[in-house]
This record gives C-alpha cells, structure tokens and sequence, in this order.
C-alpha cells in the first residue's frame, strides 16, 4: 500500500474535525462506532511515525536520482552497502548540531564515480534528513575559455587547456560556498564541458535558504603541492615536448600551494576513490567521452560542432593531470577520513567499517 504522507495527515485531520463536531452537537455515538474511529485515529498515527513513510520520500527521490543519472536500481543498494559509515557520520552529526553546515569532500580521477556519488549522498541525504543539500562540483569552476586563453598567452599555452590548478575560479568557489552556508540566494555555476565554457547566468540554478550539506568533489580535490625537487624533471611526453623549462608546472604549483589550499580547507571530512594507477584513468576517462558524445548525439542528433575530444585527445588531455593525480595517490591516503581502494573495473575492494574513529580535519 502506498499512500503520500500529505494524504494520511489529511484524513487524520477530517476525523479530528468529525469527532469536534460531534461532541458540539451532542450527538452520542454507537460503543462500536466511537471504537472504530478510535482504533483508526490511532492506526494513521502509528502509519505517520512508522519507518514504511519515512523511507517513502527517499525511495522517490532516489528514483528520480537513478533515472537522471541512467542508473540501475542495484546501484542504491550497492551505495548504501558501500559508503553506509559516510551517511551515518552524516546523520549523527546533524542530531548533534543541526543549525551547523557539513562540508564533504571528495577525491577521485577521471571516471572514478565521484560525481555521481556526490549526488547520491545529497539526495539520500536531504530526503532523510529533509534538509537542503547541494552537490558542487570543481569542474564548474573553470575559468571562462577567454580567461584561458588570456592566461595561456601570459604564461604558458598548456594553460589553455582546462583541468590543472590555475585553471579554476577558486575565489568563484570560494564566495559560492560561504554564500550557501549563510542560506543567501546563491546562484551555482555550470560548465558545459562539450563547449568548453561556463553556462550563461540565466540558465542557473538558484538556491535559497540554508544549506546543512555541501559536498564538493574534483579530480585534484585536496591536493598537496610538490617540492622543488619533484618539479624538476618532467614526467610525461607533454612536459617533455611542451614545458621542458619547468614553467607550466612550476605555475600550476603555485597555484595549487596557495588558493587552492584555502578552498580545501572549508572540508571537515575528506573521501578519496582510490584508483589501482594512473593506468585507469585513461580508461575511465575514455568511457566518459563516449558517453558524452553519445549524450550529445542523442539530444541534438550531431556531435561534429561540439568539443567532445577522439581517444588520442583523450590520451593527449590526461598527461595534463598525471603528476598531481600520481602524487595524490601515493600521499592522500594516509590521510583520508574516508578511503575507498577501486580495482580496474571501478569496484570497491577495500571500505571503511565505521565511522566511529574518524574525526573532522584539522
């Protein structure tokens, strides 16, 4: 039986008003009947407070979630299986200090699921809890492509390409947040990665009122700057052919040792999707691409005018995000709240049992 919970509250409230109007007009009641309506008052109280209706709001929110994201039914099962400690901590937390704003963030490569897990977690979690939750995603935050190209004439060309530290609008990322904690009217940036720019503001989503769960999530979120030793040889044949004085990388350094240190510093808890290598990426990212260009194909029935890149781009594009995606795999997990070990074919080999030893960053 499936019945909206807005119904139930509604025929509880007809019977209230029958049995006031019954007592103002003196009218005296059968034993039987006056039985009947007290047993069934008490049978839509128990319906109100009973687990059947509070599960119902999430499983259609869920629903819609795995239909937007062209999902199996298995994967809610298969998330909640998987990172039930996540959603505990984030339940716990907010019985504890329910005015306060959680930030989660979450590292992952190309591929690796993160974005779709982020969104899980908003939408498990704000039809639980019935709070405001909003999933941003460090991809929105690339600078416009004229910015780009601006900085790659100033600096280097490499920063024409879109990914690496530099190439983001921290201080974009920065306002939006502290915006959404405030519950300010918040517009939240887009980027349409098949144009290879920002969605224009009046295509935006604005958020009003206080949001209780942020989650943020990039390929180089909580990254570590390098030494200056590590910078000194390149690593690939992009930095070899394209930056052999160091000076691409010593910028994307830079940058990634100064603002983006801030910006990561909003998060209490950090997640990483550990991949087995930096060999995985080119194959999560490769299926990304296709499901983009056939996402494009589908929508617009053309692909040849839009930015979707060939499997040499692709191969090309992830040598950009190599040295800092190899450095985090080697650091980042002695120091993740939340570690969770993938193989080749992205499934979860390794998670964490609890959440009862993690405690927020310092």
């Amino acid at each position: 039986m499936y019945l909206y919970l807005s119904e139930l509250q509604r025929e509880n409230n007809r019977i209230e008003i029958y049995n006031k109007t019954k007592c103002q007009n003196k009218f005296v009641m059968s034993k039987t009947l006056y039985l009947f309506y007290k047993f069934y008052n008490e049978y839509i109280f128990m319906l109100l407070r009973s687990s059947l209706f509070q599960e119902f709001p999430i499983s259609q929110r869920l629903n819609k979630f795995l239909k937007a994201n062209y999902l199996p039914e298995s994967y809610i099962d298969w998330a909640k299986d998987h990172f039930q400690p996540v959603l505990d901590l984030i339940v716990e937390n907010h019985k504890k200090k329910p005015n306060s704003t959680q930030i989660f963030g979450i590292n992952g490569c190309q591929g690796s699921g993160k974005t779709t897990l982020a969104s899980f977690i908003c939408e498990y979690i704000s039809a639980k809890l019935d709070i405001q939750a909003i999933a941003l995603s460090m991809d929105d935050f690339y600078l416009t492509r004229s910015q780009r190209q601006n900085l790659a004439q100033r600096i280097h060309r490499l920063l024409l390409v879109r990914g690496v530290p530099g190439t983001h609008d921290v201080d974009l990322a920065l306002s939006t947040i502290n915006s959404l904690i405030k519950g300010d009217n918040t517009l939240i940036p887009r980027f349409d990665k098949s144009e290879d720019d920002r969605i224009i503001k009046s295509k935006l989503i604005k958020t009003s009122g206080s949001v209780k769960l942020i989650i943020i999530e990039g390929w180089c979120f909580g990254a570590r700057p390098q030494t200056e030793t590590q910078l000194q040889k390149p690593i690939n044949d992009l930095e070899k052919k394209f930056d052999a004085n160091g000076i691409y990388r010593k910028y994307v350094n830079g940058c990634l040792s100064d603002k983006y240190q801030r910006l990561f510093e909003v998060v209490d808890y950090l997640l990483m999707l550990k991949a087995p290598s930096f060999k995985s990426v080119y194959k999560w990212r490769l299926e990304q691409e296709h499901k983009l260009r056939e996402r494009i194909h589908t929508e617009s029935n053309k692909t040849e005018n839009s930015h979707v890149m060939t499997d040499t781009e692709v191969w090309d594009f992830i040598q950009y995000f190599q040295r800092i995606t190899e450095e985090c795999l080697s650091e980042m997990p002695a120091r993740a709240n939340f570690l969770y070990e993938l193989d080749d074919s992205r499934k979860i080999k390794f998670r964490p049992s609890n959440y009862k030893s993690v405690t927020r960053l310092e």
